[in-house]
């Protein structure tokens, strides 16, 4: 039997204000979530807004590679 390749696949999200504050040495971490999405229907890069423990507030992570 053939494999075909799942379509239900695992990102990991990071907030953009801790990665930009941390070149300061400001953000004492990284927030980062971990969810799903279907690759076919959306193909792009994933961007939500979570809330980041280390702003205090809701801020906008983006999609990283493993």
């Amino acid at each position: 039997m053939a494999k075909r390749k799942d379509a239900r696949v695992t990102v990991i999200l990071e907030c953009t204000s801790c990665i930009q504050n941390g070149v300061k040495k400001v953000s004492t971490g990284i927030s980062r979530y971990i969810t799903q999405k279907n690759r076919h229907n959306t193909p792009n890069r994933l961007e939500l807004r979570k809330f980041c423990p280390y702003c205090y507030k809701h801020m906008i992570h983006v999609e990283i590679k493993k």
